[in-house]
């Protein structure tokens, strides 16, 4: 009776409890046919967002010093403003949450999105460098803005605006191209021109990374590893920060281009071109507009003008007709030619800058009044073959090794050049305007500096420097550049010392072309020249005032101090300057005063 009623009593106890497990077990798959099914997609990402992620770490890019250890380049820190798709939620929301707090434009940045390749855990770059408050704006909102982050990356600052902007050279954002670099990645910025594209593998350094955990947002949690950066290595110029910096004063308001080198070194000095452009313009990328303003100026800022524009070399060429006339013995040092003012050949008068003549004159005469006439004498018993040899023996119409890029070689013209060119004979009366470094001439302003500081050390060429060596971090030397010969002007001692006489006078001579220039305490030797321009109207004197500006001749000196131990050469080109004497020789007779002042 008992084991029956204890029966009766457990029997209900256990269907109860049997019901309860049962609603428990519907209550418990539905749930989990909730979470895994209808839920899953959104829990899973949420899953694989709540992870550790490897975010990568810049290098900072290698510094750029002058040859007194002075920094000229260096970097700053570059607040650039990103969204990560996966972590974002809603993009269309958050960005528009974003533009709200920002001030921006909410359909420019949806179209940045759109054009960007969408990667999964790498940030979209919605704005670059942003201002502080921006940050700070971001950093208080955090928390409604998903997948937005602010990267911090080293952004390369030119301290100098401008200061030997064409040497230093500036960068440029990474290609499709150059993404096959495993070195680089999208959105990278390197080297496009002068110092920073050649020496770019030791500018670069190493990007570093660190593994850091972060939550369902994105947001980073705490840093798990790190793997420091290594910064690029320390460029040494060859440049004098003074120099550079006085030389471009000088050239403000001009179109040209200054180069100075040591002669005994082949060191730069200086390289100056006029107008020039701010490198910091294209570090954040520069606009359509900017560049085609940048491009369409005609004065050309974005051309190396000392290392790219090739020019008559006028007067100045001079010096190799006055060379290959002593060294082939064709005259000596006593030879004397008559100018009357002119020179008859065939049918034709070429005359001599001097409308009535410099009379009688020897070759250091010559030099020092930059008789043209005589010259035209010289070059005709010469002839333009034998010009040609001593012009490119002593380096022009060919590469002065410089390590820059696009360097253009000039012309040297030769009776095979044109007929080659041409298809016709070379003609008496070409050769006269080739003795007086007219007609097809044409020079760079560095080679006339690399020849005048090769006059100037006995006739020794040495390829033109620009780095004198790089450091590592650590300061271990990684490369030391020395002098490099790369031949002598072939000729003797003799003729050299004879030409020399002549450069000496052209300043310091009561009849010098250049004497305006002279200098009591540092003897200056030079020569003046003044190009003719193409384009300069028929039978319009040069010094005409109603020239148009791009008609007037060009105007060229080049120099060297002091006259017994040369330790500076300078070319300088003034476009549509007209006269040598008067406009490109203060400037040079400026930076030789300067620089050995400094040096004392």
């Amino acid at each position: 009776m008992n084991a029956y009623l204890n029966i009766s009593t457990i029997k209900p106890r256990i269907k109860i409890m049997m019901l309860c497990m049962a609603t428990a077990f519907i209550i418990l798959m539905s749930r989990l046919f909730y979470l895994q099914i209808i839920k899953g997609k959104e829990y899973q990402r949420l899953s694989k967002n709540n992870c550790i992620r490897l975010q990568t770490i810049d290098a900072q890019r290698g510094m750029i010093f002058d040859r007194k250890k002075k920094l000229l380049v260096d970097n700053r820190p570059s607040f650039n403003l990103g969204i990560i798709l996966k972590d974002a939620g809603d993009v269309a929301v958050t960005v528009k949450k974003l533009a709200g707090y920002l001030e921006l434009p909410a359909d420019e940045l949806m179209d940045t999105i759109k054009k960007s390749k969408r990667t999964t855990y790498q940030p979209i770059f919605l704005k670059k460098d942003i201002e502080r408050d921006d940050l700070a704006k971001i950093e208080v909102n955090q928390y409604d803005l998903p997948g937005v982050m602010v990267v911090v990356k080293p952004k390369r600052n030119y301290i100098y605006p401008k200061l030997a902007a064409h040497l230093i050279g500036y960068l440029g954002e990474i290609n499709q191209r150059e993404l096959r670099d495993i070195n680089y990645h999208s959105g990278d910025y390197l080297g496009r021109y002068g110092v920073e594209k050649i020496a770019e593998k030791f500018l670069r350094g190493k990007r570093g990374g660190q593994q850091v955990e972060v939550n369902s947002m994105g947001q980073m949690i705490k840093k798990l590893k790190t793997q420091k950066a290594v910064s690029g290595n320390k460029i040494y110029l060859s440049i004098d920060y003074q120099l550079q910096e006085k030389t471009e004063e000088l050239l403000i308001g001009l179109t040209g281009a200054v180069v100075a080198i040591e002669p005994s070194s082949g060191l730069v000095l200086t390289l100056a071109n006029s107008p020039a452009f701010d490198s910091n313009l294209f570090v954040s990328g520069l606009s359509t507009t900017k560049w085609k303003e940048l491009r369409s100026n005609l004065a050309r800022p974005m051309e190396n003008k000392a290392v790219q524009g090739r020019y008559p070399p006028a007067s100045t060429y001079k010096i190799v007709t006055a060379m290959a006339g002593l060294e082939e013995k064709v005259i000596t040092a006593n030879t004397t030619f008559n100018c009357s003012g002119y020179m008859s050949y065939g049918n034709r008068r070429f005359h001599c800058w001097k409308k009535h003549g410099h009379g009688s004159v020897n070759v250091v005469q010559a030099l020092e009044r930059s008789c043209d006439v005589f010259f035209y004498h010289l070059g005709q018993k010469l002839g333009v073959d034998v010009l040609a040899r001593y012009a490119q023996g002593c380096g022009l119409g060919s590469l002065t090794g410089i390590k820059l890029q696009d360097e253009a070689r000039g012309l040297i013209p030769t009776s095979a050049w044109k007929k080659r060119r041409f298809g016709e004979n070379w003609q008496g009366g070409e050769t006269l305007s080739i003795a007086i470094g007219q007609g097809y001439n044409l020079t760079t302003p560095l080679q006339m500096a690399v020849l005048t500081a090769a006059v100037a050390n006995g006739g020794r060429v040495y390829r033109p420097m620009i780095i004198t060596q790089i450091k590592s971090i650590e300061g271990e030397i990684l490369l030391k550049e020395s002098p490099e010969l790369m031949r002598k002007i072939p000729v003797s001692k003799a003729t050299l010392e004879v030409v020399k006489q002549g450069l000496r006078a052209v300043v310091n001579s009561s009849h010098g072309t250049a004497r305006r220039v002279a200098d009591k305490n540092i003897i200056i030797c030079g020569k003046t020249g003044t190009a003719q321009v193409v384009g300069r109207k028929k039978n319009t004197a040069e010094a005409d005032p109603d020239q148009l500006p791009q008609h007037k001749a060009h105007a060229w000196f080049i120099g060297y101090a002091p006259a017994d131990r040369p330790r500076i050469a300078v070319a300088a080109l003034v476009e549509h300057g007209e006269h040598g004497s008067s406009t490109a020789a203060p400037i040079v007779a400026k930076i030789i005063k300067f620089y050995l002042g400094k040096k004392n």
